[in-house]
């Protein structure tokens, strides 16, 4: 069934149009890489879709019960984001504020999911650490815990391994295919797309051409072949920029 259903979308931001004419689906789990050109609008896409920013035209409907406050968001990593000054066990509970209604204290089944989650990214230890003393991949995982507190159903993530060195991020592609085995529905934007193409199932392709379909398909696709070209001379053609 479909979470997230986008029909004839334009997006952008400041008055101006960055993508527009988007048409896809992200059905209950599905893993969707959506990739594209420097400046292309991933990212003004995906606040669009978590409400952040209205459409520019066109319409962002939600099925299965979902809504727009239930989806996990993790955003481009700041360097605002990486000094913050709060324990670890503290930006994980806030992921729970959504949940909270007009309480001003987190309840015991809103502290046992933030435990949960901090054992799910095998962060349990670093718990009373002050964030901003964390390595890049400690950060990330701590992020990702803390979106995870506010979902059953969806992560969206923009460029959630931008920075960190090959290993840990590999390992943090492997935490979130695992999630997604695990039934959460994941959304990404990446740069990188031999990763998109490892562990996508579909494929949100914008900019110049526009395309939408499976894996398999992008692949055979006009556009597929272009953007795999493109990487393959230059490394840096899909480098993420936040528009």
């Amino acid at each position: 069934m479909a979470l997230i259903t986008a029909k004839d979308l334009s997006v952008g931001y400041g008055g101006q149009t960055v993508a527009e004419h988007l048409n896809f689906k992200v059905n209950s789990g599905d893993y969707l890489c959506i990739v594209g050109e420097n400046g292309s609008g991933k990212s003004t896409l995906v606040k669009t879709l978590v409400k952040l920013i209205k459409p520019v035209t066109g319409e962002v409907k939600y099925g299965d019960g979902l809504m727009p406050g239930e989806i996990g968001y993790l955003p481009q990593h700041t360097v605002v984001q990486r000094d913050f000054p709060a324990s670890v066990k503290e930006i994980v509970l806030s992921g729970c504020q959504s949940r909270m209604g007009l309480r001003p204290f987190y309840n015991s089944e809103e502290k046992k999911l933030a435990a949960d989650n901090m054992e799910k990214m095998a962060i349990t230890d670093l718990a009373n650490k002050c964030y901003r003393e964390l390595s890049g991949g400690q950060q990330q995982r701590v992020l990702l815990a803390r979106a995870l507190c506010a979902t059953k159903k969806m992560l969206i993530l923009d460029e959630p391994v931008s920075g960190l060195d090959p290993k840990v991020t590999a390992e943090m592609y492997e935490l979130v295919a695992k999630l997604n085995k695990e039934g959460i529905t994941i959304v990404m934007i990446s740069h990188d797309i031999k990763s998109a193409v490892e562990y996508a199932d579909h494929i949100l392709h914008i900019g110049n051409t526009i395309y939408f379909g499976s894996k398999s398909e992008y692949l055979n696709s006009k556009a597929g072949k272009i953007f795999m070209m493109m990487q393959s001379k230059d490394p840096h053609a899909g480098k993420p920029l936040t528009v």
